[in-house]
């Protein structure tokens, strides 16, 4: 018996051993385990994939809502202010013509009245000139008819 012999012997105890206290059905157990717990996260891990692929793919359509929605804004927007614009000439222009015309209006009152203030004056002023030609050339009671007279005519031609 040599140390050959021995040393197999020693070799068949030892797996015997292992055998007995089940150390392979321990390490395939636990080789397993872990196998399982591998494939149970790596089923999490697609599941997490699949809700970020949902949640990406949501909120881009959002984003694409969001953007049609600021578009359709802008527009309306633009459209507002144009109309506003539009609005706001109008007015301004009739607003212009309503103080072109009030104006106008003024100014043609004013020439109205300056026209009856020169006719009154010329008015005074020739009968003021008749009554010194008569009083000079006409005397006594027949100046004062006379006088009367042509007084009352300027007066109502002119008014």
């Amino acid at each position: 018996m040599d140390a050959t012999f021995w040393a197999t012997v020693g070799l068949v105890l030892f797996f015997a051993l292992i055998i007995y206290i089940k150390v392979p059905s321990k390490i395939g157990a636990s080789l397993d385990d872990r196998a399982e717990a591998i494939r149970k996260e790596l089923d999490e891990a697609r599941k997490m994939r699949d809700e970020a692929q949902a949640l990406l793919s949501e909120y881009q359509r959002k984003r694409h809502e969001a953007e049609g929605e600021a578009e359709a804004i802008i527009a309306e927007a633009n459209s507002e202010a144009e109309r506003l614009t539009v609005e706001t000439n109008q007015a301004l222009e009739e607003m212009i013509a309503r103080r072109t015309r009030a104006a106008e209006d003024k100014i043609a009152q004013a020439e109205t009245q300056a026209i009856a203030e020169v006719r009154a004056k010329a008015a005074d002023i020739a009968v003021a000139a008749a009554e010194e030609i008569l009083t000079a050339k006409v005397k006594d009671k027949v100046a004062d008819d006379i006088l009367s007279k042509s007084i009352a005519q300027v007066k109502d031609r002119l008014n």
